[in-house]
């Protein structure tokens, strides 16, 4: 797939720059960007979903306790 890219002059001279420190065509450069980038966003979203996941397994170990408490008290 081809993808065109648009940059302002400042984001043109970041990418001309990295490729040129890096010896890479510009296009790799993006492309490891992106790879970067995706790799960060989809390793955030599992970190808060585990971390929902660890909050709730909390709440339902507190619920637990205070119910066996409750069952308890009568015997």
């Amino acid at each position: 797939m081809v993808a065109t890219v648009r940059l302002d002059e400042v984001h043109e001279n970041k990418l001309k720059k990295v490729a040129q420190l890096l010896h890479k065509k510009k296009s790799d450069v993006l492309r490891d960007a992106l790879d970067y980038y995706a790799d960060h966003v989809l390793y955030e979203k599992k970190r808060r979903l585990l971390q929902a996941v660890e909050k709730v397994k909390e709440a339902d170990a507190l619920e637990t306790e205070a119910l066996e408490g409750t069952l308890d008290d009568g015997l």
